[in-house]
């Protein structure tokens, strides 16, 4: 029994054969797809099953002529623009790339609004008795 799970996990971690010149190529895709099991890892870094998955199916990809975008197109298809490290930008993550922008604009803009109300108003139109005054006030200071 230990024997056939020691073989499992074996197999779940067995590296990919990769062809040569896919090489680059291979570790580039790997770094911009995120593992759904990790979340926080590329399917590169990930030790999970379905990373091992994902690193077959990449290589199976490239084996078959198919180019990184069409990759990339493949496994978004697939498993949601979740697994990619770097979404891309259209209507459905426009929030997920502009959001962030947008959030700091209204901050901002309350911001401004809150300093505005608070500012106390100061009259700055002086009567014809104000300017004596303060004549008399800069004499005195000079002398």
């Amino acid at each position: 029994m230990l024997f056939i799970l020691l073989i499992g996990v074996a197999n779940a971690i067995a590296p990919v054969d990769v062809k040569p010149e896919y090489e680059q190529r291979y570790h580039d895709l790997l770094s911009e797809l995120r593992c759904l099991v990790c979340q926080n890892q590329t399917i590169e870094e990930s030790d999970s099953e379905l990373a091992h998955d994902l690193r077959v199916e990449v290589n199976k990809l490239l084996n078959n002529g198919a180019s990184d975008s069409e990759v990339i197109d493949f496994m978004a298809d697939r498993y949601g623009d979740f697994v990619l490290y770097k979404p891309l930008v259209k209507p459905k993550t426009y929030l997920l790339w502009y959001g962030p922008f947008l959030f700091l604009a209204i901050i901002l803009f309350l911001v401004l609004m809150f300093v505005k109300k608070q500012k106390p108003s100061i009259k700055t139109d002086l009567s014809d008795n104000d300017k004596q005054k303060l004549d008399s006030i800069l004499k005195e200071t000079k002398e």
